[in-house]
């Protein structure tokens, strides 16, 4: 994991620029917007080979929310988050943090935020967990003397506290996390990008990680925009979510109102009548069955729309099939996930 305020050529957008002259000062409207995003396009390449990486991308995010961000690979999250960091820089739109313009203003601006970036290192292992919070508050422009409180807070918060002094190298691989966690609010960022927090972590060094997230945000009023192809993560951590596809934001809602939403429906059917024509049968009707061994027969699985639903149970009733235990279960993130990028996509 890489911290924006870490000394890597990507980095370094966030903590350059000069601050433009004039005398505007930070303003937010009256839902205290932390980010504003209006616009937003960005497009790689020329002619016909062009991609339109993000398009006409634009929404707000309150000051003290979690919104998770998400879309399959290839849909522009990367490109999004980079263009709102200054590390690309977009074709048309404006980004605005706590109501500074980004673009005009960077260095002003950027002092609200940080972030924690997947696939590149953010601590350095030789030195103590303490020294690295010093360090990345440094580099933030903060003295590190005056935010001690801070630090020792947020090793509280963390569980690191019993770690403080000891080199990072030497924690295990969730310990090592929550330190990324902890550098990038060492310099009091109020706006903070997390791109994959649990990646690699056990179940219970995930969870714990989530209740920290939850409870730094909510104790210090941060501002927190995840990405993470975790639905698990993004369904307990965060009040919204914004999902892309191509390039474009197409769903953009709280968790319980995107669940509410979705007309699809998840059966688990076990019969030791489901034989393979059947199963065959099924399988060519509805896509993504998942079929499991059972007593002679097979358990099936699958996720269907209300007229799906009921073309189901007839075409098993047709076919004389007993029904020996039928399971509904609840949709999850994920399936509404998946429905709607497939809508979006034209496969449904």
């Amino acid at each position: 994991m890489e911290s924006a305020g870490s000394p890597s050529a990507d980095a370094a957008p966030l903590t350059g620029g000069d601050v433009a002259a004039g005398t505007e000062t930070a303003t937010t409207n009256r839902h205290d917007v932390a980010v504003s995003v209006t616009g937003l396009s960005k497009r790689f390449g020329d002619g016909p080979t062009a991609v339109t990486a993000v398009d006409d991308v634009s929404f707000e995010i309150e000051t003290g929310s979690i919104v998770g961000l998400l879309g399959p690979n290839g849909a522009g999250k990367t490109t999004l988050i980079k263009s709102i960091l200054g590390m690309v820089l977009p074709d048309a739109g404006t980004v605005r943090i706590r109501g500074i313009d980004v673009y005009d203003r960077p260095r002003e601006a950027y002092a609200y935020v940080d972030a924690m970036l997947e696939g590149a290192r953010n601590d350095y292992w030789r030195l103590t967990v303490r020294e690295n919070l010093r360090y990345f508050a440094t580099i933030s422009g903060v003295d590190p003397d005056s935010v001690r409180d801070r630090h020792d807070r947020l090793l509280t918060q963390l569980g690191l506290e019993a770690k403080a002094d000891v080199p990072v190298r030497e924690l295990s691989r969730g310990m090592k996390q929550k330190v990324s966690l902890a550098s990038v609010l060492a310099g009091g960022a109020e706006v903070v990008f997390l791109d994959e927090p649990t990646l690699g972590l056990d179940i219970e060094s995930s969870r714990t990680l989530q209740r920290e997230l939850r409870r730094l945000v909510e104790e210090e009023n941060l501002t927190v925009i995840l990405s993470s192809h975790d639905m698990d993560v993004v369904e307990t951590v965060c009040d919204r979510v914004l999902i892309m596809s191509d390039g474009a934001i197409i769903a953009d809602d709280t968790v319980a109102a995107l669940l509410d939403g979705t007309d699809r429906h998840r059966v688990q059917i076990a019969s030791r009548d489901l034989d393979a024509a059947i199963v065959s049968r099924l399988e060519d009707r509805f896509a993504g069955i998942r079929v499991e061994p059972y007593d002679r027969g097979n358990v099936i699985e699958l996720t269907t729309d209300s007229d799906g639903f009921y073309e189901l149970f007839d075409t098993l009733r047709a076919a004389g099939v007993t029904l020996e235990r039928v399971r509904t279960i609840e949709p999850d993130l994920e399936d509404v996930f998946v429905d709607l990028t497939a809508v979006d996509r034209g496969e449904r």
